[in-house]
């Protein structure tokens, strides 16, 4: 049992040192408990490979670290690492990578959008301007994203700079609250009918955003716009529960009558009104 053991030892720590001086490594540390073992593969691979060096302390007994050296060849090093390049890896935690969720192109099929995406692509590209890469970002956006903008706020947000060109990524709404319109010079993705009528007869022009890359390719003299875009009815229901302390979320309600969530709560004359 005893030389089965010390057999299969011997030829483990063989084979171990012979692949590591094939592979050139620098050096290898094997332990065991027999020095015979550690002494026969000494005397089996030549000495100019390999040197043995055995630390302090008592190697009659128990287990002993025996330190193999195996001569840096630099040249095999060389070759073997033209040969094979090495691959690294990265460690992932659970879960893996984190995913990109912004969007790189529009979800949209408008054959009109995506010309438009490419015509922008080309500019962010060529011409590194940040205004260009805004437009295109707000380009890929989703229908909730792009909120529409009325004549009332259009006029508002440019006064002062009516002779500047107001960019809004979206559509430009009518407003009859408002009876003077001031000549405005527009580019957005859509105009009403009304809102496209009253600005071209107030004198202002309503562009489209080929003619504006044509008129400003680098976004020089523009004002760029946004509608509001928490004024939906559905963003009125976010939030903390109906009725909750300090809650002013908007319930569904199933009628509008007297008795559906009208009293404590909604009125200053029943309680308190949130």
């Amino acid at each position: 049992m005893r030389r089965t053991w010390l057999f299969a030892e011997t030829m483990a720590i063989y084979h171990g040192i012979n692949l590591a001086w094939h592979k050139g490594l620098h050096n290898v540390i094997c332990e065991s408990d027999s020095k015979v073992a550690l002494e026969l593969i000494k005397s089996v691979i030549p000495s100019s490979h390999l040197s043995l060096t055995i630390h302090k302390g008592d190697h009659s007994h128990g287990n002993k670290n025996l330190r193999h050296q195996a001569i840096n060849n630099k040249e095999f090093l060389q070759q073997q690492r033209q040969a094979t390049p090495s691959a690294m890896g990265i460690d992932l935690k659970a879960g893996g990578k984190s995913k990109k969720t912004k969007r790189t192109a529009p979800k949209s099929n408008d054959i009109y959008l995506k010309l438009l995406v490419k015509l922008y692509r080309f500019l962010v590209r060529r011409t590194g301007s940040n205004f260009n890469a805004v437009i295109l970002k707000r380009l890929f956006m989703s229908k909730v994203n792009k909120p529409p903008l009325s004549l009332s706020r259009l006029i508002r947000y440019t006064k002062g700079k009516e002779d500047k060109i107001a960019v809004v990524v979206g559509a430009v709404t009518d407003d009859i609250r408002v009876y003077e319109v001031p000549a405005l010079k527009v580019t957005a993705l859509r105009f009403t009918e009304t809102a496209r009528a009253r600005i071209e007869k107030a004198g202002g022009e309503c562009l489209t955003f080929d003619q504006l890359a044509l008129r400003a390719p680098l976004g020089q003299n523009t004002v760029l716009l946004r509608g509001p875009k928490n004024a939906r009815e559905a963003v009125k229901h976010f939030g903390p529960a109906p009725g909750v302390p300090h809650s002013h979320t908007k319930p569904y309600v199933r009628a509008k009558g007297r008795k559906f969530e009208r009293a404590r709560g909604k009125r200053n004359s029943r309680g308190f009104r949130v």
